[in-house]
């Protein structure tokens, strides 16, 4: 079988590396071959979180290249779309392919409709609301990763839906070692891993991190966050590195994820608490979208929508070294159960093989 994997990003954009560069390898090994052809290349990316904003050179450039990609679609069974093939413009080709009867695949990990039904423009949103909808509704299969984005999906008439979390890859993530000293004298550290476009989060749970560290020896630790301003919370700020992040991780004491309740963000994934959890790190989480999901309050980590809950899941924490070990290892059988490569993967080869 021959696909062509039209990605959003290179391998430096979190959600193309998560959902599908990690297959393909195994996908090989199966007998399908995929041609890569990203629609943003990684100086998009890289100008994206250096700079906060899209460069229109690159972008132009990016979809004329996209449109070459295009025109070789003959060659393939099947092509494999992230998200859709050009952001901000109607689905007109994606209506092309489907009465071509070129079979496609289209995964989502974020509510990317909300970019057009609830954009602040209103022209946007009278000409483009529907278009994820139709995008879905011609499909062979859409992926989800999430409840919120299967709902939507049936909505739109989507003819088939399967679920595929966003997972970690068991080989790379390895439980971290905890430490062996009762009175809790080392560090306490609060780790959070991401991308500038998503360190705004943090500012949610900016007053109860405040209000905990002060007087305590803990501090917290960003891993790619970019330059943010946290005063009086005592903060180490490290680079996102991919041969680094597992690592980084294995630091934290506890992994946290703030989110405001909102359409947007009903629709995450939850990956960074996986990625927490796949390395023994007990979790802490707004309980929003598939987060209620992820997090078995009292027994991997805690829920926490106020500040006296964000505080009084990070004093539990902190006062016991034992619960962060119990905890992180409950987290850790859920990832090898549920949310692993080693058992997504194979479900991912039969929706590819089930098509024909």
């Amino acid at each position: 079988m021959k696909v062509l994997l039209l990605s959003r990003y290179g391998n430096l954009g979190a959600s193309s590396r998560v959902r599908t560069y990690q297959y393909i390898p195994y996908l090989k090994q199966e007998g399908i071959d995929v041609t890569i052809a990203p629609l943003f290349n990684n100086e998009y990316v890289e100008s994206l979180y250096e700079k906060g904003r899209k460069k229109l050179s690159i972008v132009l450039s990016s979809y004329f290249r996209r449109l070459f990609d295009l025109t070789k679609i003959r060659k393939y069974d099947l092509l494999w779309v992230e998200k859709e093939l050009f952001p901000m413009l109607p689905a007109w080709v994606e209506e092309i392919i489907a009465k071509l009867k070129i079979p496609y695949i289209v995964d989502y990990d974020d509510a990317i409709f909300h970019n057009y039904d609830l954009n602040k423009n209103p022209i946007i949103r009278v000409l483009l609301r529907n278009k994820i909808d139709r995008i879905m509704k011609n499909a062979s299969v859409v992926i989800v990763g999430n409840d919120y984005l299967a709902e939507r999906a049936q909505k739109a008439g989507a003819r088939r839906i399967e679920y595929l979390p966003s997972v970690v890859d068991l080989n790379r993530y390895k439980l971290k070692e905890w430490g062996t000293d009762p009175y809790n004298n080392e560090t306490f550290n609060i780790g959070w891993i991401g991308s500038p476009a998503t360190s705004k989060y943090l500012f949610h749970v900016y007053r109860p991190l405040k209000k905990f560290v002060k007087n305590k020896n803990a501090r917290l630790i960003l891993v790619g966050s970019g330059k943010i301003n946290l005063p009086d919370i005592p903060l180490e700020i490290r680079e996102w590195n991919e041969e680094k992040e597992v690592k980084d991780i294995q630091d934290f004491d506890v992994g946290i994820m703030p989110l405001p309740d909102k359409p947007w963000e009903r629709g995450k994934c939850g990956y960074k608490l996986i990625q927490y959890m796949a390395c023994g790190v007990p979790i802490v989480g707004s309980p929003v979208g598939v987060n209620n999901k992820i997090i078995i309050d009292g027994v991997n980590g805690f829920r926490a929508s106020t500040d006296d809950e964000w505080i009084y899941a990070f004093e539990k924490l902190y006062s016991s070294a034992e619960l962060r070990k119990q905890m992180g290892l409950k987290g850790r059988k859920m990832v090898e159960e549920n949310y692993s490569f080693q058992v997504t993967a194979p479900r991912l080869i039969k929706i590819f093989k089930s098509i024909f």
